[in-house]
């Protein structure tokens, strides 16, 4: 089996739970941004040396809409990232990388 095929390990998927839980928390209660009021954090899903947390989001299926959140949510990571290192108290805070999650959009067309 090769490195990266391995299953994630118990720490990289308890981290990745509590980066969903602060970051929807994040969005509801420090955020300002008003596109952003309709984003769910649907899941989150860490490399193998836990420096890269690929965040998955599901929004509105307006195009313009989706553009605006994607751009908001990366104008934001900075700020997420830092307030996630307080919350979580890390040595290091992993880097945010947004992505929207099209697994139920998917489910529906492939059918």
């Amino acid at each position: 089996m090769a490195m990266r095929d391995r299953a994630p390990s118990r720490r990289s998927m308890r981290l990745a739970d509590m980066i969903q839980r602060d970051l929807a928390m994040l969005l509801v209660e420090e955020v300002q941004d008003p596109r952003l009021e309709l984003v769910t954090i649907s899941g989150v899903k860490m490399n193998q040396d836990l420096s890269i947390a690929k965040v998955f989001y599901t929004c509105t299926d307006d195009p313009a809409r989706r553009e605006e959140i994607a751009l908001s949510l990366d104008k934001a990571r900075g700020y997420l990232r830092k307030l996630l290192g307080h919350r979580l108290k890390l040595r290091s805070v992993p880097e945010l990388r947004f992505q929207r999650d099209t697994f139920l959009e998917d489910m529906v067309y492939a059918g």
